[in-house]
């Protein structure tokens, strides 16, 4: 068994100026949002989610992204809603998000 039921790398890669990144669609806002949101809901820990930041894993044009492991679930996203829909949909009930997923 894995430590953590779900691990989520968040890539919150920052390139040079004018060239396409991560973390200029805010990754690093987003990494930190659904950490605290993991924390709010009591799934922190062993077991449990973890969320984390990751170096550039080679997709910036389809970002920004993350991927959830041990599923290998790559996922795109905009905003606060959709990495919501991540958590409420991936992360708490097991079912991929397919309008999000690349």
């Amino acid at each position: 068994m894995s430590y953590y039921r779900k691990h989520v790398f968040f890539c919150c890669n920052q390139r040079e100026p004018g060239e396409t990144c991560c973390n200029n669609h805010n990754s690093r806002e987003m990494r930190g949002y659904a950490k605290e949101k993991i924390k709010a809901l009591n799934l922190t820990g062993k077991g449990k989610i973890r969320i984390n930041s990751a170096g550039c894993m080679d997709r910036c044009d389809e970002g920004p992204v993350l991927v959830v492991y041990p599923d290998n679930v790559w996922y795109t996203y905009v905003d606060k809603h959709d990495v919501d829909e991540i958590i409420e949909e991936h992360l708490l009930h097991g079912r991929v998000v397919p309008r999000l997923k690349i």
